[in-house]
């Protein structure tokens, strides 16, 4: 007698710019972009003396920080050696909605060895903020080599469907500028320039939840993505992670 088994689909990656990496479940996903932040942090301070880690704040990217500090394989992050920066923030926080730096300093300075000067928040008191910040990041990579002033490691979320609908509408990035403090809500973001400048771009979209919003990037012209989707790190390199819920499947062949 043959025994016959059961064929489970295939999870089939979207098409996306970039490395997509998929691990069956979210904690696999996240697993693996924290290793790479691990070895990427560890391989920077060998090269130039210091890590500079930049942040975006979300649902997606929490769970990863909280990993960073209490996994024990990741204990050994160079954090006395990092300077994190953050890639927007928003001017009016409240007890529902923190700022961004301090849900940072939160998860990440409150519980690792970084000195907190290390951690560099924006200053909505500036007359222009946006500058300010740009200034403050240029002075810390300033005294790099030309060409390696720019920073090591950049980790993002998948935003949601109604921010990347509200956001396609911006003018582009100009020429000159790293952050722009954008229209539709005040927020202060880096820009794309500054984004595909960066060593490695991180961005975390594992869960159902992700799954509708990366089929739509997959078909959608760069012209019309989110403009943290529409990176394309020159010289560096962008990687997704995603678990089996974020993908499509084919149906098994019998």
């Amino acid at each position: 007698m043959i025994e016959s088994y059961e064929l489970a689909p295939e999870p089939v990656p979207p098409r996306l710019p970039g490395t997509v990496i998929v691990r069956p479940a979210m904690d696999d996903a996240i697993d693996a972009a924290a290793a790479d932040l691990f070895i990427h942090a560890r391989n920077c301070v060998r090269a130039f003396g210091d890590f500079h880690l930049a942040i975006s704040v979300s649902p997606q990217v929490e769970p990863m920080l909280r990993r960073l500090m209490y996994d024990p394989p990741l204990r050994d992050i160079p954090w006395t050696r990092t300077h994190l920066w953050l890639v927007d923030e928003h001017p009016a926080p409240s007890p529902t909605r923190p700022a961004n730096f301090d849900t940072l300093c939160e998860l990440i300075v409150e519980q690792s060895d970084m000195p907190p000067e290390q951690a560099h928040g924006v200053s909505f008191a500036e007359s222009d903020p946006a500058l300010a910040y740009e200034r403050l990041l240029a002075e810390h990579l300033g005294w790099r080599e030309k060409g390696h002033d720019r920073l090591d490691f950049v980790l993002l979320g998948l935003p949601s469907p109604a921010e990347a609908a509200a956001l396609r509408s911006m003018p582009d990035d100009p020429e000159d500028r790293l952050f722009l403090r954008r229209p539709l809500d005040e927020r202060l973001s880096m820009t794309r320039r500054l984004l595909n400048a960066s060593r490695f771009v991180a961005l975390i979209a594992p869960g159902e939840s992700s799954k509708a919003t990366l089929a739509t990037l997959a078909e959608s012209p760069e012209s019309a993505l989110h403009p943290w989707l529409a990176v394309r790190p020159v010289g560096g390199e962008l990687r997704w992670y995603l678990d089996h819920a974020a993908c499509a499947f084919t149906p098994p062949t019998t």
